[in-house]
């Protein structure tokens, strides 16, 4: 998630500055003009790098690129950042494949029509992989391909909302206040899109002992003014698949009219190779459309996701534009138009360099790494709070023992993990689950054994640091050494701090955290 950068004034230009110009120190200056073959000889590499203003001159090549190079070595190390879902390996051929189609603006089809017939192949094989039910000669399903799983989700609540308000306007009823269902623990995209087009959120909240929707409650929540209910293959705190067919069998039960969501942002290239037997897809006449992460558990870089419609039905006429681009009819649903192909070729190597037995072989590898973890942080003392043996994503959600009485929480150990390299999320749980704290490991594909056992190592390293502080009254000093960690860096002074007190969202409503997906 990106933040709101803030546009710095002139003052705080000068205020940020860690010290003066040295004018006194007469040293003789690098002709402007003048070529070196060492990049640390060159004027720049004893000036700042340009931060708010474009330099009047240029700079070498070679230049530019080490100086940026230089200062992204203080990024953290993705393959250590256990908070994100996203793909951080893919293979040296599927990157140049990636690398070679940079320059092709995917959304001119005439021009590069091969581009555009993957697109479509991946569309259909991630369909059939959701069931969807093509031995019927009247399916007419589809799908696009989108930046990642938000876009997708936008355009799912789009089609839903304007199928809901082209039905009521048919029945001569009012349409100005459509309601959407979904768990408190939703993805804050969801939030977004809700926002952003105008419906109201209709929460089924968690408890403290249950992260997921409760079917009952769901249904019970449907009114004439629900769009649809969104259910979630693999929520992002505890990694838990949500009961889909109970919610689909309920509405069957009691005849009523109302679609359903499926986000498999996570779960959609994990359920289907680990738990076949689970249905959750279009198996169920109720789910009508369904978002998948390509740059998740498909394997793929950032961003792209995708989103297939059962049916015409549920993706109404009005929201396609037929746009003639450079001499080519072509039919578009997406909220960005110019993009690049270069991940929609990453997501059809995997597909087909992999076959389901690749996929199946990555995710059973996945699951057993996170029954190993689980079973390790259950063994240092935490509660394990994910689910194992494959009835949920390959991450694991523990927290500690309330009964041990530690004088530190959740978020002292990430702090301790964060100092020694790992990125190991700490999250207060969403609203109605007392204030729930957590911590959660996601389970990559390059997460190997040896790297979860040195995870392991340091974990119960961090605790027990932590422990010896609690003994010696020292862990109020660390609380306050955590809170102006952010200051010291100066990362915080590079927020726009306008919209730090928003209270629309259920993170400023109930402190619940916005995870990282």
């Amino acid at each position: 998630m990106v933040h709101l950068g803030k546009v710095p004034t002139d003052k705080d230009v000068k205020d940020s500055q860690v010290m003066p110009e040295l004018k006194d120190l007469n040293l003789t200056e690098v002709d402007q003009d003048s070529f070196t073959s060492s990049v640390y000889g060159s004027k720049f590499a004893a000036q700042d790098l340009p931060r708010h203003e474009m330099p009047e001159n240029e700079m070498s090549k070679e230049v530019a690129y080490r100086m940026i190079k230089d200062d992204l070595t203080l990024d953290g190390n993705p393959t250590l950042n256990l908070a994100s879902f996203v793909t951080t390996y893919m293979e040296e051929e599927a990157e140049k494949l990636m690398i070679e189609a940079f320059s092709k603006n995917f959304i001119d089809y005439e021009e590069y029509p091969v581009s555009a017939d993957i697109q479509n192949r991946c569309v259909s094989m991630m369909a059939r992989l959701f069931n969807i039910p093509t031995h019927d000669d009247d399916t007419n399903a589809m799908g696009t391909s989108t930046i990642g799983s938000s876009e997708a989700i936008m355009l799912g609540t789009l089609a839903m909302k304007k199928r809901w308000v082209n039905k009521r306007k048919a029945e001569g009823k009012d349409y100005s206040r459509p309601n959407l269902i979904m768990n408190s623990a939703v993805q804050v995209c969801w939030e977004k899109a809700a926002r952003y087009f105008d419906v109201e959120e209709k929460f089924v909240y968690c408890t403290p002992d249950r992260y997921v929707i409760d079917p009952e409650e769901a249904v019970n929540l449907v009114d004439e003014n629900t769009i649809g209910i969104c259910t979630i293959l693999g929520t992002t705190y505890t990694g838990e698949y949500e009961d889909t067919k109970k919610i689909n069998d309920l509405l069957v039960e009691r005849n009523i009219d109302c679609p359903i969501h499926v986000d498999a942002a996570s779960g959609g290239f994990v359920a289907p190779f680990v738990n076949p037997d689970l249905v959750w897809d279009f198996r169920l006449e109720k789910v009508v459309s369904i978002n998948v992460s390509g740059h998740k558990y498909g394997l793929v870089y950032p961003g792209v996701g995708w989103v297939v419609w059962r049916d015409p039905e549920f993706l109404p006429k009005e929201l396609i534009f037929n746009i003639n681009y450079l001499g080519a009819d072509q039919a578009s649903f997406t909220l960005n138009f110019s993009r690049g192909a270069s991940q929609v070729i990453g997501q059809y190597y995997q597909l087909i360099r992999l076959g389901k037995k690749g996929y199946r072989s990555i995710m059973l590898n996945l699951t057993r790494t996170s029954d190993y973890l689980g079973a390790a942080v259950e063994k240092l003392g935490f509660i394990l709070m994910s689910k194992t043996r494959g009835n949920g994503l390959p991450l694991v959600a523990f927290r500690l023992d309330p009964k041990h009485n530690h004088g530190f929480d959740e978020f002292a150990i990430a702090h301790q993990l964060r100092e020694r390299g790992w990125v190991v999320p700490a999250y207060t749980m969403a609203p109605h689950s007392e204030k729930l704290k957590m911590m959660r490991v996601v389970v990559r594909e390059d997460f190997s054994r040896s790297r979860c056992d040195a995870l392991i190592s340091d974990l119960k390293l961090a605790v027990n640091e932590l422990m010896k502080m609690d003994e010696k009254k020292l862990v109020g000093h660390y609380v306050e050494h955590m809170k102006n960690a952010g200051k010291r860096s100066g990362k915080t002074d590079k927020m726009n701090e306008h919209f730090g007190d928003e209270e629309h969202s259920l993170q400023g409503k109930h402190e619940k955290t916005h995870a990282v997906c």
